[in-house]
């Protein structure tokens, strides 16, 4: 590539066409004609030497290149706007903002709890609305600005959304704090025995955990699927039910539940955030991510 005929508008464009996938809704971002950005969308392509992207049947697709482009693309565009951009900072103790998070019952247990009563204290104009986690519309929910932060495992994002690890999570085994058979290491066939508690969105009796026990020999006792992780350390702390639930769940329960590793391995999760390029660089929302982060990251 000849670095002469290289020009930053073009490489903007580039992360715009890349993150809307439309020539439309690009130059609609860009404040610019639709003819434009289609004709700055040839030059790329004569430029990069690659179509990088594809007329499909909803926008368009980007090509192998393109995805490869993305990420190192939007890192030197940030650094560059870091160094010759200036703009407003977000004051916590007067600025205002109401942001649209999604999450799993788990994580509204888990994060967005600790993370409201932080607020009332450090940013008390900043206010959260949460709602369910719906996959497979989150992309569109926060191109519309229906929602503008999601707590999730990140690698389960659109791949246009940008995402930042927080930490990754594990599964420890619960019982009531005086349950009779949770009295030191427990094995796999003790485990087993034991009346359990699962989560499962559509009522199954039956996890990835029970197809691993099956391959060691054994099967549980499954009394109850519930729909929600939320409900699960309150119905253990009140019975002789265990339940798998992942760690930060537990919090500070411990008072009334006993919490040990699972006598084989459970596999883990990862948690991160995942926003839009619309909120990318907004300064309060910029603030509400580096807050996340200080608090979660592992």
């Amino acid at each position: 590539m000849d670095s002469r005929r290289l020009d930053l508008n073009l490489l903007v464009t580039l992360e715009a066409l890349l993150a809307e996938r439309n020539v439309t809704r690009a130059a609609a971002r860009l404040h610019l004609s639709q003819p434009a950005v289609s004709a700055q969308l040839n030059r790329l392509r004569k430029l990069f030497d690659d179509p990088l992207l594809i007329p499909a049947q909803r926008g368009m697709t980007p090509t192998a290149k393109a995805l490869e482009l993305l990420e190192p693309l939007r890192q030197a565009l940030d650094q560059v706007r870091a160094t010759v951009g200036t703009h407003s900072t977000f004051n916590p103790a007067k600025g205002r903002l109401l942001v649209s998070l999604a999450c799993t019952d788990y994580l509204e247990a888990a994060l967005v709890k600790p993370l409201a009563i932080w607020l009332r204290t450090n940013a008390p104009g900043v206010r959260v609305s949460v709602r369910h986690l719906d996959l497979q519309h989150l992309d569109a929910q926060m191109e519309r600005g229906e929602v503008d932060l999601a707590l999730m495992t990140p690698q389960a994002a659109p791949p246009s959304l940008r995402s930042r690890h927080l930490f990754n999570e594990r599964y420890v085994l619960i019982g009531r704090r005086n349950h009779p058979g949770l009295r030191g290491k427990i094995g796999v066939e003790e485990f087993a025995r034991f009346d359990h508690v699962i989560v499962s969105l559509r009522g199954r009796l039956s996890t990835p955990v029970d197809n691993t026990l099956a391959a060691l020999g054994y099967k549980r006792n499954v009394m109850l699927a519930a729909a929600s992780f939320s409900v699960v350390p309150q119905i253990v702390s009140e019975s002789n039910f265990v339940a798998l639930v992942p760690e930060r769940l537990v919090g500070d329960r411990t008072d009334k539940l006993k919490v040990l590793d699972p006598p084989f391995p459970v596999e883990g999760f990862a948690v991160g955030m995942v926003w839009h390029e619309r909120s990318h660089r907004h300064s309060g929302h910029q603030w509400l991510r580096e807050a996340v982060l200080s608090l979660f990251a592992a």
